[in-house]
């Protein structure tokens, strides 16, 4: 019983530490305002639809590459970053769960975590998830996806 215990004491005090690094790097959750903060730098929009208190995947994600200092350096540079979590374990303030509801039915999210790609105006660029490899794998996926198909041309 005491084991039981401290493994949820340790998951709990995991879950906060998780929660307080999208607050605190930088991640709004405000829609409009990623938007106007996009069109103001003229980068892409990373959309974060995430379950970040109960989702493996995307704890997961937040450790392997949101949380590190690749990431976060070229995140800081080329993209504005948003959040739509969807918490089991706090409750978001209403307007916020809405604008998130809204937005994964928007874009046809079946599952987390979901990333997107999209421009200032909200167009979708590209879709992706959970990448193994690490924070430079993952930034080299998210330029790949950014440049677009390769077309070769016939000659």
């Amino acid at each position: 019983m005491c084991k039981n215990l401290i493994s949820r004491l340790v998951f709990s005090a995991f879950l906060v530490a998780a929660l307080s690094s999208f607050a605190a790097e930088g991640w709004l959750d405000d829609f409009a305002a990623a938007k106007k903060q996009a069109a103001e730098k003229g980068v892409p929009i990373l959309v974060n639809f995430s379950g970040s208190d109960w989702c493996g995947w995307c704890i997961r994600l937040e450790r392997e590459v949101f949380g590190e200092a690749e990431f976060k350096k070229y995140a800081e540079e080329n993209l504005v970053l948003f959040i739509a979590d969807f918490p089991r374990r706090k409750e978001l303030p209403e307007m916020t769960a809405k604008q998130n509801r809204d937005l994964a039915e928007k874009s046809g999210v079946r599952g987390f975590p979901t990333i997107l790609l999209l421009d200032a105006e909200g167009k979708e660029l590209a879709r992706t998830g959970y990448q193994p490899g690490g924070p430079d794998a993952y930034v080299t996926h998210l330029k790949e996806l950014l440049a677009g198909p390769k077309v070769e041309v016939q000659k």
